[in-house]
């Protein structure tokens, strides 16, 4: 019998948040500089297996993962069904806060993707001083409605087949079998109406346009990489960041789709550990 026993760890902690009580999930790995890795949308910290069993990262960085309110194994608030889901830009930040503050997280490197990636730009401009550094992947001021919301919160439709088949084009062409459904999969398992409400965020609320001109990366750094196969943030999306941030870092990660820790983790260890030792000798300057 072959037995593979992770060093990942996990946990619940419970926290305020806007007034009421939630009992959060997390994961953490290895020692070192905090890593503090955000879940796209409708789906949950999962997506950050490879990153949390990499040898080469757990190295020098403690990974450290958390599912949101109302995702994975963080279930909603008393009283949920008598309220709509929305992600809002102020929801988001105090929950990363509260976060970090209930797990004494100091200092940390945020990275997060798709609405992960949108919100460190939030918080690059409004608490800077919390981080050591920011990555944003697939990150874009913000995004240009491609399908229609009400289909994801339908009584005449599978929710979880729809999340999935929504997303399953943002993978890029190389990705691996298993990895793809697995990304699929974590879609598949959300919970009525979530996707649809953090998009509430992504493609209407959580809108920088005119506003990331404002970030100053003498603050915090900032490093964006973006898949070549994401039509969602595209790369051009990015560019377009780019260009309005003086000071920030984009890399195009050529092959790999919106979902680079879980579509591609292997292919985008590669394109993140330099990052990381950019991160870190400037930081020695």
């Amino acid at each position: 019998m072959r037995v593979k026993k992770e060093a990942v760890v996990g946990g619940y902690v419970h926290i305020e948040i806007a007034g009421q009580m939630h009992r959060v999930y997390y994961e953490t790995a290895g020692a070192g500089q905090p890593l503090l890795c955000l879940h796209t949308a409708g789906s949950d910290s999962r997506q950050y297996r490879e990153l949390l069993n990499s040898e080469a990262l757990t190295a020098n960085h403690q990974v450290i993962c958390f599912d949101m309110p109302y995702h994975g194994k963080s279930s909603p608030p008393a009283g949920w069904e008598k309220h709509e889901y929305r992600l809002t830009s102020d929801l988001y930040l105090q929950t990363i806060l509260s976060f970090m503050d209930a797990m004494e997280i100091h200092n940390p490197i945020a990275l997060g993707c798709s609405i992960g990636g949108r919100v460190v730009l939030h918080l690059a401009l409004k608490h800077p001083e919390r981080f050591k550094a920011l990555i944003g992947l697939q990150s874009g001021a913000h995004v240009n409605p491609y399908y229609e919301l009400d289909w994801l919160h339908r009584p005449d439709v599978n929710g979880g087949e729809v999340c999935a088949g929504i997303v399953s084009g943002l993978i890029g062409p190389n990705a691996d079998s298993q990895d793809r459904w697995e990304t699929l999969w974590h879609y598949m398992q959300g919970g009525p109406g979530i996707f649809k409400g953090d998009l509430h965020f992504y493609k209407s609320e959580g809108d920088l346009r005119g506003m990331v001109q404002k970030i100053d990366t003498g603050k915090c750094p900032l490093h964006l990489l973006t898949g070549e196969y994401d039509y969602s943030c595209t790369p051009e999306d990015s560019q377009d960041l780019a260009r309005l941030i003086p000071g920030s870092h984009l890399e195009i990660m050529p092959g790999i789709g919106h979902f680079p820790m879980s579509e591609a983790p292997h292919a985008f260890m590669n394109h993140l550990l330099p990052v990381l030792q950019r991160i870190q000798s400037e930081q020695h300057k």
